[in-house]
């Protein structure tokens, strides 16, 4: 059984834009460079061909990926979001106790995850700290810096 793949409706477009880019533009162009590094002669030591082979690779690897993770997609609609606790697709405020400081957070599925954009995945040790926290509630997670504690402030759709 396929692991199921939860994204935001952002989500599933960045992947469906992805997919359309590598199918459409990559693809081709790898398929041009193979071409081109062939007309150089002996493929054994071509280095061009083998690069271009490889990039190739690549790409195929990356478009099966995005089509898996697609056939067993399951979209969060915002509109069925409960911010009585903290799920995915939620928006959280929280303050940070060990350095002090309030962080806002969009709690997407872990292909979305993107901490510096504010995107954090629900399987990261703070995302699954803080899934089913409620407005007020304080978690903790271990990290590499040690235990964190985290206060909920504020939970959107």
């Amino acid at each position: 059984m396929e692991k199921q793949v939860v994204v935001t409706a952002e989500g599933l477009k960045q992947l469906q834009d992805r997919l359309e880019y590598l199918i459409k533009e990559k693809r081709p162009e790898c398929t041009e460079k193979i071409g081109v590094a062939r007309s150089y002669g002996d493929l054994s030591e071509n280095s061009e061909y083998v690069a271009a082979r490889e990039e190739q690779a690549q790409v195929e690897s990356e478009i099966l990926e995005i089509e898996e993770k697609l056939r067993n997609i399951k979209v969060i609609d915002e509109k069925d979001i409960d911010t009585s606790q903290i799920s995915l697709g939620c928006t959280v405020k929280i303050y940070d106790l060990k350095f002090d400081e309030e962080l806002i957070y969009k709690v997407v599925g872990s292909t979305e995850s993107d901490p510096v954009k504010g995107l954090l995945s629900n399987e990261s040790p703070a995302g699954k700290a803080l899934m089913g926290a409620k407005v007020g509630d304080i978690v903790t997670y271990k990290s590499n810096i040690g235990d964190i504690q985290m206060k909920v402030l504020e939970i959107k759709a």
